[in-house]
């Protein structure tokens, strides 16, 4: 199931951009314009992520924020034309795990999120710490022997394993891999499956963790 980002922006056309390029991306999106009507949707509908503009009628980003942190831990990502040094402390100090200031462009907005929801994520259950990812040093292993990635592989196998059984799409996974829109083939992504595998196979030759699932695309998922 794709992550559920609520999109708190009281602009329509800033709203319908972000949710354009987080739905490309892969995530699903709502919107809410009312800031009081904010609480009570995160309390009844517990997104994975919150978009959360500082500005906005009814009840501004920090109250709002800080009311949320009172019952959830659900990451947020606050979004604001104020610049000023107090707001941004005020912000994080209220439990915002990120601010992103105006101007800005939408892919740096899907950038935060990304690397939020990635944070913030649970780490895998350890009966299932077959593989070990390194993000600060790009390295993965099975059962302690090193799978000697390229950067590429190393984040195709992340976004794969760390939604383990979760289907990507190829568009989806080029989507993530190629934030900067690049000009990219989808069968870049077969190939890099392909030796990805065979890296895999090397270090569990007697199992296959990651599954073409036909027409749709890939899985990662312990079998």
């Amino acid at each position: 199931m794709a992550p559920k980002i609520l999109i708190v922006e009281d602009e329509q056309r800033l709203a319908e951009l972000h949710r354009d390029y987080l739905q490309q991306a892969g995530y699903e999106t709502q919107w809410l314009a009312d800031g009081m009507a904010v609480v009570p949707w995160v309390r009844n509908k517990a997104p994975d992520l919150v978009l959360l503009d500082l500005m906005l009628p009814g009840k501004d980003g920090l109250e709002i924020c800080k009311e949320i942190r009172s019952f959830s831990k659900v990451p947020i990502v606050m979004v604001t034309a104020r610049v000023e040094e107090i707001d941004r402390l005020l912000g994080l100090e209220l439990g915002a795990d990120d601010y992103i200031c105006k101007p800005f462009s939408p892919r740096e907005v899907v950038a935060r999120v990304k690397t939020v929801l990635r944070r913030s994520a649970p780490p895998m259950p350890q009966e299932d710490q077959l593989l070990s990812l390194d993000e600060t040093r790009y390295q993965a292993s099975i059962r302690g022997k090193s799978l000697d990635l390229t950067a590429v592989e190393f984040q195709l196998l992340s976004i794969l394993a760390l939604s383990s059984g979760r289907i990507f799409s190829r568009n989806q996974l080029m989507d993530r891999l190629y934030s900067d829109q690049r000009i990219v083939c989808d069968r870049t992504i077969d190939s890099h499956i392909k030796k990805l595998r065979k890296k895999i196979a090397l270090a569990a030759p007697e199992m296959e963790l990651i599954h073409s699932i036909y027409g749709v695309g890939y899985k990662y998922e312990k079998i």
